[in-house]
């Protein structure tokens, strides 16, 4: 059995603040990374990263200098560093969206770093400006650990299944709009207009899915959603997805969501964590692909014996 610290219990009852609380932080400290960064298809500009110890920005650009932001979650630190050496940061602790986002700014200033915003939350329902933001404070430590630990494994288990594929691919990157870990695969064929979704500018929807995807994730709960799940859909999705056989057992096609739903604790409890996400994952992106008739003999990698 896999070791139960190595996938950690993350039930979303016991840290519904934190997350919210954190949903926030992450916002602001991407929206920075936004406001300096040119557009990359797909909006790859935006999302932070998993590292060693938390989530970070990775090096953002400031005129010939860059500079970088990191959520470390085991001395539980806000950090920021410069390309020429210099460094400040703060304990993360239980203060207001309205606070961080007020210590943050000073300490960027300080650096010689000025990045405008735009304060408003996205992709949430009723959002608060940061800088009013006294509803969100919470910060449990231990949750926020644990959150990043799922963090890792599910990166680390993405990052297996995107090098099965030869096209193109997205980087596994954390949305801090959905507040959630991702790697989309690309069939290379243009998609029809998107919708739009709720709460997203129709601008952000129509760049992400400019082309067919298949894409899958994880997210930690909430909105409907009361516990840590995997998910995997497709855009556009083809006829009869919703219906295709996939793995493991526990897997489920939510009509709610348009989505292949596995929750955590499945994976988590499984006898072989990784071969149980990695079914789901492969399973979910072969209803798609093959339903939507993509070329899979040229964008799959050959199984090595």
């Amino acid at each position: 059995m896999p070791n139960p610290e190595t996938w950690p219990s993350l039930p979303f009852a016991e840290w519904r603040d934190t997350c919210a609380t954190l949903h926030m932080w992450t916002q602001i400290i991407g929206k920075i990374r936004l406001a300096q960064a040119p557009l990359i298809n797909h909006w790859w500009q935006v999302p932070l990263y998993v590292t060693s110890r938390g989530l970070t920005t990775s090096p953002i650009p400031l005129g010939e200098r860059v500079f970088e932001i990191g959520f470390d979650f085991i001395d539980h630190r806000l950090t920021i560093e410069t390309g020429d050496g210099k460094a400040d940061g703060f304990a993360l602790r239980p203060i207001a969206v309205a606070d961080f986002y007020a210590e943050a700014t000073q300490r960027l200033r300080a650096l010689g770093i000025d990045s405008h915003i735009w304060t408003t939350p996205v992709e949430i329902p009723d959002p608060i400006p940061f800088e009013q933001d006294r509803t969100n404070a919470a910060y449990d430590p231990d949750y926020a650990n644990r959150f990043w630990r799922s963090l890792v494994q599910a990166d680390r288990v993405f990052t297996a299944f995107r090098a099965r594929f030869l096209g193109k691919a997205s980087p596994v990157h954390f949305f801090w709009g959905s507040f959630d870990l991702a790697v989309t695969r690309f069939s290379g064929r243009r998609a029809p207009q998107h919708p739009g979704a709720p709460n997203v500018a129709d601008k952000v929807t129509r760049e992400a899915y400019s082309h067919e995807v298949s894409s899958c994730g994880f997210w930690p709960g909430g909105a409907g959603m009361e516990q840590p799940i995997f998910y995997s859909y497709a855009y556009p999705r083809p006829a009869g997805f919703g219906d295709a056989p996939v793995t493991p057992a526990p897997a489920f096609y939510s009509r709610d969501f348009g989505e292949f739903i596995l929750p955590y604790d499945e994976v988590r409890q499984a006898s072989s964590p990784d071969e149980a996400l990695l079914d789901f994952l492969q399973s979910t992106y072969e209803a798609a692909a093959t339903l939507a008739h993509w070329d899979r003999a040229e964008l799959e990698r050959p199984a090595v014996p």
